[in-house]
């Protein structure tokens, strides 16, 4: 009889345990569709940084040019 016992105390204990892997499933499904939005969100954001970095880049580079030829910099620089 207490083999009995065991074994639906253990089908019961799979039957919840099923229950809640299929709505830890349904919430990671829902996190995985709230997460898209973010990530284009942050490759947008990506984008227009290396755009930035880019322009930084030659604004110095023609800046270093100026002051060459305005004798603003030293010979060591």
């Amino acid at each position: 009889m207490g083999e009995i016992d065991i074994a639906g105390h253990t089908l019961e204990l799979l039957k919840r345990l099923n229950g809640k892997m299929d709505s830890f499933g349904l919430e990671l499904g829902d996190l995985k569709m709230r997460m898209a939005p973010v990530e284009d969100h942050l490759s947008g954001l990506t984008v227009s940084n290396a755009g930035i970095t880019h322009r930084l880049d030659r604004i110095e580079g023609r800046l270093d040019r100026i002051e060459r030829r305005i004798d603003l910099r030293n010979g060591n620089a």
